[in-house]
């Protein structure tokens, strides 16, 4: 098979879809890979490296979409990419389609065999291709909320951790999955004064036991948000229904009653944002402002730090997609469940629910089983 890799074009999106290693694992079993010219270089894999592990150096991304059987991508494809994408093609990568109808529409008509990182499962019930940039953007979140607390940055001036003698900043986390707990960490490790809301009972007693009561853990409701949102310093969204959009759990309402000068984090902004005043930004122009709070709703959070990111991505994603070449993204998809569940389009139609439950009636659009999907059409 020959796999395609083309430079990231998002905004400041410097990760790539395979390091010089992960092609050295596809070279290994007898693929073929084209990479784009300077599609790592950012972040300190050369042209010179891919070389050495066996790819091809291509020009233009052009070229790579018109020869590759599968594209790896890390970040969903822009217009200008999916209007290259064609029938029977494969691509793999994030997509987050369902607050995206420009982009589902275009992948529809494209033809193609779109697989979605973030829908991809494990036999815990886990979202193993997603847990890793959910970790890094967990972790950044407390970073990013710290920084912009600062007065020179739009905040309140709050140091997160406090000085002896001053009460620590208070940090509201809503979710207490894998994005909530790394950020928890963090802002633990600052010193900061933290809540978790979760709705799930167990997943509360979990994380007790985890921060052995160093934070507390408060059932979500409506009455709980609107009370702890406006005694914090830093919110974090942390909330997540896997491939479709975030519910908006912080109201325009909730915004206007917290303090002047706090910050919220919506990492929930790849999936529409778990925030009503969220809406996305970029690592060039961050941050804005709305009724005295700064919001920090970047899209790509992770690629803030895209070594770490991009070597995180691989090691999670590149047994699937050695899996997807070697057996042919059809069988590879019928012999393992969990990569079924990451097929969100097939040959023009939508094949993950939530998409359609999302962007269904906009679209005129029908749901079909993946694996009715992949065993008719």
């Amino acid at each position: 098979m020959l796999i395609g890799v083309p430079k990231e074009i998002k905004n400041h999106e410097y990760r790539v879809g395979l390091t010089p290693a992960g092609v050295k694992e596809f070279v290994t079993f007898s693929h073929e890979v084209w990479v784009q010219t300077d599609a790592g270089n950012a972040i300190g894999f050369t042209d010179e490296q891919y070389i050495a592990a066996g790819a091809k150096i291509v020009v233009d991304a052009a070229s790579i979409f018109a020869s590759a059987d599968m594209i790896i991508k890390v970040k969903e494809p822009q217009a200008q990419e999916c209007k290259m994408l064609r029938k029977g093609q494969t691509l793999y990568t994030y997509l987050h389609l369902a607050p995206d109808p420009k982009q589902t529409e275009l992948l529809v008509a494209s033809g193609a065999t779109c697989i979605a990182y973030e829908t991809v499962t494990d036999n815990k019930n886990g979202l193993p291709l997603l847990a890793p940039m959910s970790e890094v953007a967990g972790r950044m979140a407390v970073q990013a909320g710290a920084h912009y607390l600062e007065k020179a940055h739009g905040g309140s001036g709050t140091l997160l951790g406090g000085v002896p003698g001053v009460a620590p900043g208070k940090v509201l986390i809503i979710g207490g999955g894998v994005v909530g707990t790394n950020a928890a960490k963090m802002a633990l490790g600052l010193g900061a004064d933290v809540t978790i809301l979760d709705r799930s009972l167990p997943r509360l007693r979990e994380l007790d036991d985890i921060f052995d009561g160093r934070l507390k853990t408060v059932f979500s409701t409506v009455d709980a948000i609107e009370h702890y949102a406006s005694k914090a310093d830093l919110v974090i969204g942390a909330v997540l229904i896997p491939g479709a959009a975030a519910p908006k759990l912080l109201t325009r309402e909730h915004i206007k009653n917290m303090k002047e000068g706090s910050v919220v984090v919506d990492v929930a902004i790849d999936q529409g944002g778990c925030f009503e005043t969220s809406r996305a930004t970029t690592h060039q122009d961050p941050v804005y402002t709305v009724d005295g709070v700064v919001h920090y709703c970047v899209a790509n959070m992770p690629g803030g730090v895209a070594r770490t990111s991009t070597m995180a991505l691989n090691n999670a994603t590149l047994p699937f997609g050695l899996a997807l070449a070697n057996k042919g993204p059809k069988q590879a998809m019928l012999d393992n469940p969990h990569l079924l569940n990451g097929l969100n389009v097939y040959k023009g139609k939508i094949t993950y629910k939530a998409v359609t439950d999302a962007l269904g009636k906009e679209l005129n659009l029908e749901y079909l089983d993946a694996r009715t999907a992949l065993e008719t059409l």
